[in-house]
């Protein structure tokens, strides 16, 4: 379901809900009966996790005024070899880097 708008002349803006993609251009006005006009607005974008969402906009407004001081680059942790694949005889001929 999706939520649309419309002005109405007279009463102003009211909204209607409506399954996606079937809103008409004009609607009857609830109050007066009048045709309204359908205008666009910004939509309004929910997401699932909206205490991180918050907490990150809490912290980058924070870290504007008073930023985080870092005294050493973070470690990355153990580090493993990177594993080497053998070569086969088709790629054994390429260059090498």
């Amino acid at each position: 379901m999706a939520l649309y708008e419309y002005q109405c002349e007279q009463d102003g803006v009211f909204e209607v809900t409506r399954p996606l993609g079937t809103a008409p251009q004009t609607m009857a006005c609830p109050v007066c009966a009048a045709d309204s006009l359908r205008i666009l607005s910004a939509p309004m974008i929910r997401c699932g996790a909206r205490p991180g969402y918050f907490a990150a906009i809490d912290h980058a407004e924070q870290s504007r005024f008073e930023p985080e001081v870092v005294s050493s680059i973070p470690s990355r942790g153990a580090r493993r070899p990177t594993r080497v694949l053998p070569l086969t005889p088709t790629l054994r001929g390429l260059p090498r880097p």
